[in-house]
């Protein structure tokens, strides 16, 4: 592939290989090789940490390909889903801002290509593009106004409108399959349970109740959202 014209955005970033999907496509390209010679590339597999909580960052991470939840342990121990990601995210930024240790841990939810930009690199890149400090600005205020909408919804709203509307987060963040009705990644129901805000036994129970509203369907743990309209009016969206 020819090398872009240096003034131009790049593309197809070699970087994080997300097709414009990452801020770091944002990066000139002189600016990108550059990065793209300092970085290193993992597969984790399913269930494995990216990053652990309370571990020291070291640098940043980016998803090329597949799919993490980040999770924080409450104090007695149980974890809660605070942030589902895909291809073209960032993920450990805040606590390398901050100096701070990682306060949430980032496990793989299937077989996911990670990349990882050391420190050092990324602090120069925040220094030479001023317009790439802002996006990472602009990142930080989404996931503080959306975690203000979560600490809301788990104090105010019922938890079958909760579960709902998890679903709908879920389409939302990772797509539907090819038939356009079956969600793009696999929780376990505990995880669902987490996400939501509730027991293992309630969340079980609530997708049966889905089910026998022809809701939801199941193949496996897959989940086929098969009446957007109705669930979207039990997660109290129309608002």
């Amino acid at each position: 592939m020819s090398q872009p014209d240096k003034h131009t955005l790049n593309l197809e970033c070699p970087i994080c290989k997300s097709s414009n999907k990452s801020i770091f496509c944002m990066l000139h390209a002189t600016k990108v090789l550059e990065a793209d010679d300092a970085k290193t590339n993992v597969i984790f597999k399913k269930g494995q940490f990216v990053f652990q909580e309370g571990g020291n960052p070291v640098g940043i991470y980016f998803i090329n390909s597949g799919k993490i939840k980040i999770s924080h342990a409450g104090t007695e121990g149980k974890y809660q889903i605070v942030r589902l990601a895909k291809e073209g995210d960032i993920l450990g930024y805040r606590a390398l801002l901050s100096n701070e240790l990682y306060n949430s841990s980032a496990i793989a939810l299937d077989d996911t290509d990670v990349g990882f930009i050391p420190k050092d690199m990324f602090f120069n890149i925040l220094k030479e593009h001023p317009t790439l400090s802002l996006e990472i600005l602009k990142m930080l205020s989404i996931e503080l106004r959306k975690a203000e909408q979560m600490i809301t919804d788990l104090a105010q709203k019922p938890v079958r409108e909760r579960m709902a509307e998890a679903l709908l987060f879920l389409k939302e963040t990772y797509g539907f399959e090819a038939d356009n009705q079956t969600i793009n990644v696999v929780l376990s129901r505990e995880d669902i349970a987490n996400l939501v805000g509730t027991a293992t036994e309630t969340a079980i129970r609530l997708l049966s109740e889905f089910k026998h509203d022809a809701i939801v369907a199941f193949e496996g743990k897959k989940i086929k959202l098969i009446n957007m309209e109705k669930l979207t009016h039990i997660a109290n969206l129309y608002n």
